[in-house]
């Protein structure tokens, strides 16, 4: 396992990181999720992501648990607050000062930990005033809450916005977390290059696409049963915009490169996202132990520039690249 500084700062992170968005306390069972959680360590992976959301907090309570023998010195554990979690009342979504002062609290709580590593802005408020949030943040990381902020889906202005506001409150955002894949590259444009400037790393979601780019998704036939296309928890929604029979074929294209590397097909796109710089981590989720196994072997794999041109030429016109895709809810969810 490899390891890459988060943004402008000293702290190092497993350039795999498990996500478990999707799969604690929702699509797979406690005991198989602390499995997975524990394949991960074994793996060299140091790094956990989640969020209060997910699962309703549950994902939150299970990685906790999952974690409570390891030593905590050893582990970076990230987390998000934006999104409501339980029962709804005015102020229980959004980035208040209210709301990010509670979200804290209840997620270290759930995660039985007295820190973060990293706080996490889950999607941009724009119901709250840019200055209130930066200062509630603020405050988190001097009540050791959390030591580093980062953000999720923020676009470039967002980001610079934002920078400016927190560098003056006395701290910087570290990390934005966007979805980025060979097939979606929206933050190529703007994100990106926004992004190196204010001394920020993406930590990215969905680097297989939703699992597309494992290519067990064939066109012209149904998804196979137990997949993510066929959960209707949520992961179906998701997958849906890939579905195609064009996609799904110029996924297929992929298969003989993966095959002159000598590598899967799912670690051909980690290794992908991981080729840029600007990306301090690929985040990974798992239902299966030995899928864990399996992704970060991406870790040993480097792709030249020939096979890069490949990977493009192969996908064409099926890769998104549209940088206006990269928005939050005008609307808190109320």
């Amino acid at each position: 396992m490899a390891y890459r500084y988060l943004g402008n700062s000293g702290l190092k992170i497993s350039e795999i990181t498990y996500g478990n968005w999707l799969t604690h306390g929702s699509q797979v069972e406690n005991d198989i999720a602390e499995k997975c959680v524990h394949a991960a360590l074994e793996a060299g992976i140091t790094t956990f992501d989640t969020a209060d959301v997910y699962a309703n907090g549950a994902a939150e309570t299970v990685l906790g648990k999952a974690l409570s023998g390891e030593r905590r010195e050893g582990l970076e554990i990230f987390t998000k607050v934006y999104f409501p979690v339980g029962k709804l009342g005015p102020n229980d979504t959004g980035l208040s000062r209210k709301h990010i002062s509670e979200g804290i609290n209840a997620s270290l709580k759930r995660l039985g930990t007295d820190y973060v590593d990293l706080y996490q802005a889950h999607r941009y408020d724009h119901e709250t005033p840019l200055e209130e949030t930066i200062q509630a943040f603020a405050d988190v990381v001097r009540s050791g809450k959390a030591l580093y902020i980062g953000v999720s889906e923020w676009t470039a202005e967002q980001l610079q916005e934002g920078q400016i506001l927190a560098r003056d409150a006395g701290f910087s955002i570290i990390s934005n977390q966007p979805q980025y894949s060979a097939l979606w590259r929206v933050i190529e444009e703007k994100v990106v290059p926004t992004s190196k400037e204010l001394g920020i790393s993406q930590i990215v979601w969905s680097p297989i696409a939703q699992g597309v780019l494992t290519g067990k998704y064939k066109p012209g036939e149904a998804p196979p049963a137990g997949s993510r296309a066929t959960d209707d928890k949520g992961g179906d929604e998701m997958i849906k915009r890939y579905l195609d029979d064009e996609v799904l074929t110029n996924v297929a294209k992929l298969q003989p490169i993966a095959d002159d590397l000598g590598i899967k097909m799912s670690q051909l796109a980690i290794a992908w996202v991981l080729a840029n710089d600007n990306i301090a981590a690929a985040l990974v989720g798992a239902s299966r132990p030995e899928q864990i196994t399996e992704n970060v072997k991406a870790s040993e794999v480097t792709l030249d520039a020939d096979v890069l041109k490949k990977i493009d030429e192969a996908l064409g016109s099926s890769i998104i690249r549209d940088a206006s895709l990269t928005k939050s809810p005008e609307k808190r969810i109320v």
